[in-house]
């Protein structure tokens, strides 16, 4: 099935609802990066919520997230911008635990608690917009959730999930958000929550076939939803060897020939996708030129 998300208005236009089934997408980031099953589903959250947020923005915008807790994991690092296109990587791809006290992966033991969540958010505009706030479990729904209430004062409920086979592969992944819109009446906010409470685990539903419309549905309530906007959702990265031929010219003339002299060659490799692009002693030849052409 392909990954999609769905934007909705629920409750009359009081909440902001996005649902979102990433399978494939976290799919692809585990077989790039051959992350173990904790550090699968640590990364499959922050990458659903990371491609959920992006489609909160307009026009060309992105967004990057920057996950620390201390943990063993170390640093997650997610991109994505409003066209349903996200990446990812882990610092420690090879990170796995035993289940928690409730039966699940234990992502906040691979991702640490004592740490920060930070998304800094590119509109186009001569100053990016950046938001920070302590980590409160590890876990990364309640996270993003305090996120949202902290940093940008929107009340949020957020619900991640990742299922991961014995071999380490995905099997299931997707999220919600909900927000809260200005005037919402309590009773609204009392009936969204206790919806929330009673709801299997996203990834449990996702496994089950619930497509993101009907896990909306399953909050919410079918006649309260209105739907926004459908598109797909999938892992993409925006490297090229022309991108690395520009960083490489930028390290100037006596680096490159440096390289030249001990190697003869140069590989580099994207730390987002896992994409190596190879550059052999012509190559760099050329960009060495072009270096001291900038510098004159």
């Amino acid at each position: 099935m392909v990954d999609y998300l769905v934007r909705a208005l629920a409750y009359g236009g009081k909440i902001r609802a996005i649902a979102a089934r990433t399978t494939e997408t976290v799919g692809e980031a585990q077989r790039r990066h051959d992350t173990l099953a904790t550090a699968t589903a640590a990364l499959g959250r922050a990458m659903t919520a990371g491609v959920m947020m992006g489609s909160m923005m307009k026009g060309d915008s992105r967004l990057t997230i920057k996950i620390e807790g201390g943990g063993p994991i170390g640093a997650i690092i997610v991109d994505a911008n409003t066209n349903g296109e996200v990446r990812g990587y882990v610092s420690n791809p090879h990170v796995h635990f035993g289940p928690n006290e409730q039966g699940k992966l234990d992502v906040a033991r691979a991702v640490g608690k004592s740490g920060t969540l930070t998304v800094v958010k590119d509109l186009g505009l001569k100053e990016k917009f950046s938001g920070q706030v302590p980590l409160v479990s590890g876990e990364l729904g309640e996270d993003f959730t305090y996120y949202f209430a902290a940093s940008e004062q929107v009340p949020s409920a957020v619900g991640l999930g990742v299922l991961v086979n014995p071999d380490h592969s995905v099997r299931a992944a997707g999220g919600f958000i909900l927000q809260v819109m200005p005037e919402t009446p309590e009773s609204v906010v009392a009936d969204l929550e206790n919806r929330i409470k009673g709801l299997p685990p996203v990834s449990t539903m996702i496994e089950k076939g619930v497509s993101p419309e009907d896990l909306l549905k399953e909050i919410a309530g079918e006649g309260e939803l209105k739907f926004l906007e459908r598109f797909p959702v999938r892992f993409a990265c925006s490297c090229s060897k022309e991108k690395f031929k520009d960083a490489m010219i930028s390290l100037g003339g006596e680096e490159l020939q440096s390289i030249i002299d001990e190697d003869g060659f140069a590989e580099t490799q994207c730390r987002f996708c896992n994409e190596k692009y190879f550059f052999n002693r012509e190559e760099l030849e050329e960009m060495k030129a072009a270096a001291q052409r900038k510098k004159q």
